[in-house]
């Protein structure tokens, strides 16, 4: 069975800077992508940034480009996601979940089951 533990969220102004870790339960695949999502109230969950756990080939939504990076650690299983530039548009419950492809934030693993997210505000 899949868990990842998410951590790393808070309150913050426009402009600054969030670091969010997640730590699997297990050890991943290579064929694996691990990443996070966010939703917020009466929103589908929506991609934001992944990470393919074999060579670490990165993905980002549009709207985190060049401000978010997503990294790993292979020793820990743990997924990082640094957040910079933060404007209020971003504010969301932020989780961390395992799929085969980037749908994983509607179709994750079979035996994944999501967290509780860590929430991110940011006021202007």
């Amino acid at each position: 069975q899949w868990q990842m533990d998410e951590s790393g969220g808070g309150s913050v102004q426009a402009g600054d800077s969030l670091r969010l870790s997640c730590a699997a339960s297990g050890r991943p695949y290579s064929s694996h992508v691990l990443g996070w999502c966010r939703q917020g109230p009466g929103k589908e969950r929506e991609f934001v940034a992944a990470i393919r756990w074999g060579g670490g080939r990165t993905y980002y939504a549009d709207s985190v480009k060049g401000r978010f990076t997503i990294s790993r650690d292979s020793a820990t299983y743990t997924v990082f996601l640094q957040m910079n530039n933060l404007n209020p548009a971003d504010t969301d419950l932020y989780y961390c979940a395992v799929g085969t492809d980037l749908g994983y934030c509607q179709q994750p693993l079979r035996t994944f089951t999501w967290g509780q997210g860590t929430p991110v505000t940011v006021s202007s």
